[in-house]
């Protein structure tokens, strides 16, 4: 294998089915993401004939697809087969991991993908999949956690495991930058992307609140390298006195930040817009600034 393995992406698949038939009470990170994805698709003069909803956990996309759009053919694809079995009846429903996907080349018209390609080990591989599973001059619609996301939980469980048993294991994944987010869409050979970010702060009374919404949403740890001892009553009772201490708004409140990266790119065709070739410009930048 060319690339790292991170995470366990069975148990990403065990995480979901758990909470599969919960999911609608903790489904408010992904309506937030998605609602940022369906104005993108407002924003562009496109209908769509087919569109994969990669990781489409309750197929929450095709519920709130914007009416002002035509409805297109919808195929929810999730790594949980008891979590896709919550989406629409309506639409085709297929098992399957983002980094083996079973789809012909150039079958598809656009492929979203919320909130999901995040846990993928090898993101470049998985996104060159992706761009060959769609025709040319087609969408592809994404959005991951970015670099920020959860920093306050990764600090105050490091302090804590760090003064309670004198070292620290992995608890909350690696993001990505912004940058690396654009870079990576480039190197799984989509043109023109477009990268942004948004932040989300979520308040709670305390880390039991916030880990009880990370087990809702199925998003709790899955690092290959985590620790396989059971964290104790103590340890998180310490780690909620320093977030306490270290992060909380005006009202006393603890904040849980969600970094959202909302990218947006193209299959290749000869009809898109290229950069001009270095030395090309008919103007130079100080003639330019004089004017």
């Amino acid at each position: 294998m060319s690339h790292p393995v991170i995470f366990d992406r069975n148990l990403l698949a065990k995480n979901r089915s758990r909470v599969a038939g919960s999911f609608q009470n903790f489904d408010f990170l992904l309506e937030n993401a998605l609602g940022r994805l369906t104005d993108r698709l407002l924003d562009l003069s496109r209908s769509f004939e087919l569109v994969l909803n990669l990781g489409a956990r309750n197929g929450m996309l095709e519920k709130i697809w914007p009416k002002e759009l035509k409805t297109p053919k919808f195929i929810h694809a999730d790594i949980s087969e008891k979590m896709i079995g919550e989406t629409v009846n309506n639409a085709a429903r297929v098992v399957c991991d983002e980094e083996f996907l079973p789809f012909a080349p150039n079958s598809l018209d656009a492929v979203i993908s919320c909130l999901s390609c995040h846990w993928a080990n090898d993101l470049p591989g998985a996104l060159k999949q992706i761009t060959g599973t769609l025709k040319p001059d087609s969408l592809f619609l994404v959005s991951i956690l970015g670099g920020q996301t959860l920093f306050e939980l990764r600090d105050v469980l490091s302090a804590a495991e760090l003064e309670l048993k004198g070292g620290v294991s992995p608890r909350v994944s690696p993001f990505a930058t912004l940058q690396d987010f654009a870079h990576l869409m480039q190197r799984g050979g989509l043109a023109l992307p477009v990268a942004d970010t948004d932040t989300v702060v979520v308040s709670y009374n305390n880390i039991f609140e916030l880990m009880r919404d990370l087990r809702g949403m199925g998003e709790t740890n899955i690092l290959i390298e985590r620790s396989r001892m059971p964290a104790t009553k103590a340890f998180f009772l310490r780690a909620n006195q320093i977030y306490q201490e270290r992060f909380v708004d005006r009202k006393g409140k603890l904040k849980a930040t969600f970094e959202i990266f909302t990218g947006t790119a193209w299959t290749p065709h000869p009809s898109q817009q290229k950069p001009l070739r270095p030395g090309s410009a008919k103007l130079s930048l100080k003639e330019a600034l004089n004017n």
